[in-house]
């Protein structure tokens, strides 16, 4: 069978348009694919930069607690209201506050921790309990010592601020005639050579093992 000359241009051009949308539609499928690939990409990168920072308690914990230092004793309360008198004037015979004589000045702060004792400095060796030695002294105990013409003889006091159980030697606070009051050391050679002994008013402490 014969056909025309006319239609042979005819069938190639419906052909050739047939070939051109199969490739048209695979080529936006592709651009499809790759459009939604890269929506998903996005999508999850964003995710990634929204996410809630992690709370600063899990971000740093806190330091553990100092470890709390040991509560005062009374000794250590007597000893520390002691030392605000620090260079307060001596007159024989005051009991303060503005001035002292050695034994009105334990009186006075004695008193302050509701305990009532003379002020006569012989009579306050006879108060208390007495502390045998050097190594069970503790802060706050009463310490005496002779008089200046009769070593054996009880004419000042004072008050035990530290002990140093090593050198077997102690340091106290008291209104002295010559400097008011003053902290001394039991070394110094004019204490030394007058200690007659000491008394305790308050309670013991427990003692080091």
């Amino acid at each position: 069978m014969k056909y025309p000359i006319v239609c042979v241009p005819l069938l190639l051009l419906a052909l050739s348009c047939a070939s051109m949308r199969q490739g048209s539609g695979t080529s936006a499928s592709d651009a499809l694919r790759t459009r939604e690939v890269g929506v998903v990409d996005t999508h999850q990168d964003k995710s990634e930069e929204q996410k809630p920072a992690k709370p600063a308690a899990e971000a740093a914990k806190p330091a553990s607690s100092a470890p709390q230092s040991e509560p005062e004793t009374l000794g250590d309360q007597v000893v520390a209201y002691a030392r605000t008198f620090l260079g307060t004037p001596y007159k024989l015979g005051a009991s303060g506050p503005r001035l002292f004589d050695c034994s009105g000045f334990t009186r006075y702060v004695y008193k302050h921790f509701g305990y009532e004792m003379t002020q006569y400095t012989v009579a306050q060796f006879h108060e208390g309990r007495e502390v045998a030695s050097f190594s069970d002294l503790q802060k706050g105990d009463l310490v005496f010592f002779g008089q200046r013409g009769s070593v054996r003889n009880i004419g000042h006091v004072g008050i035990v601020v530290s002990v140093d159980e090593e050198r077997g030697s102690f340091r106290f606070i008291h209104a002295s005639s010559s400097g008011g009051v003053i902290e001394s050391d039991s070394t110094q050679s004019y204490y030394l050579m007058r200690y007659i002994g000491a008394r305790r008013f308050l309670p013991d402490e427990p003692r080091n093992p």
